[in-house]
């Protein structure tokens, strides 16, 4: 028991070290939030291309490649989505927070807090079958947070500016061409390979110092119901279903914490930005942003801590 309770405690402590470097910068005002801004920009163009890249032409595609995981997840969250979009309008009448609260739920944190869980589990040279679940579910979760979004403003859904957003996602190129290079057995030399794997071993740390630099607490009096229905469902009620499913469909091992990275983070940061500029209720995509993150500290530990008892990894 006590050495799950390490394995548990090892998983989650890195991840909130590196925020708490971040709150640390933010309050000695080592960067403006115009410089954030810009490092924030240049982690998800530079480094998060960088480490998808490196991930996916450095792997062994047939010991990784796991369509089943991939079929359950994307299937997963898909019916999370159409559940949400025919509940949530019956519980809430404004608009503005329907596809604020819908996504909230449905999209998690996977990349900068879910990656990681995995790699301080089974270790950064593991976490191939991790980083190609990316290039399935984050173009799902932008095409779905726009369609909540537009929906609820009364806005048109126009899908090819979404694809081709999603086919410019450096996340996307950089699986898109370490996949070429990697099946077109493309030799890519020695000194130039090391940098590369150098900036995507420098990814998660450098996103989740940004990532606590970048909290911003708001009131939260006047969406507290909202708000608890947010936070409650994707630390709590969306992992318990979703992950009580796989264990019944047979995952196990890297690809059961996979599901953990997927559907037990909390919301995505993105979010917020999408909510206030599709004319949501940015405040409360805020605080479920800053909510979720701050409370998955204890709840991750909890999954990862139970299921580790059971023996599923």
């Amino acid at each position: 028991m006590f050495s799950n309770f390490i394995v548990a405690l090892s998983a989650v402590i890195p991840m909130f070290c590196l925020m708490a470097i971040g709150a640390f910068v933010k309050i000695s005002k080592l960067l403006t939030d115009v410089e954030l801004n810009h490092m924030n920009r240049m982690v998800f163009r530079v480094f998060f291309f960088c480490m998808m890249f490196h991930s996916i032409y450095t792997t062994d595609l047939s010991a990784t490649f796991r369509p089943n995981l991939m079929i359950f997840g994307a299937g997963s969250v898909l019916a999370l989505f159409i559940l949400l979009m025919l509940i949530i309008p019956k519980i809430e009448p404004d608009n503005k927070r329907r596809g604020v609260m819908i996504q909230a739920i449905f999209r998690s944190n996977f990349v900068i807090m879910g990656v990681p869980i995995v790699a301080n589990i089974f270790g950064d040279e593991n976490i191939a079958v991790t980083t190609m679940m990316i290039a399935v579910i984050i173009p799902m979760y932008n095409i779905l947070a726009v369609f909540a979004l537009e929906t609820f403003r009364g806005g048109k859904i126009v899908l090819l500016p979404i694809l081709t957003g999603i086919i410019k996602n450096p996340m996307i190129l950089g699986a898109i061409l370490g996949a070429i290079f990697l099946n077109l057995d493309i030799h890519i030399p020695a000194p130039v390979l090391k940098p590369i794997g150098q900036i995507s071993a420098a990814t998660t740390p450098v996103a989740l110092i940004i990532l606590g630099a970048s909290f911003k607490f708001g009131s939260a009096q006047s969406h507290i119901k909202q708000l608890i229905t947010c936070v409650f469902s994707r630390l709590i009620l969306v992992p318990a279903v979703v992950l009580s499913v796989s264990l019944i469909w047979g995952f196990r091992g890297i690809d059961f914490v996979t599901l953990i990275a997927i559907f037990g983070t909390p919301c995505a940061i993105v979010s917020f930005a999408m909510a206030q500029q599709m004319g949501g209720d940015a405040d409360l995509a805020g605080n479920c942003v800053v909510f979720t993150s701050a409370l998955s500290c204890f709840t991750i530990f909890c999954w990862i801590l139970f299921f580790k008892t059971l023996g599923v990894f």
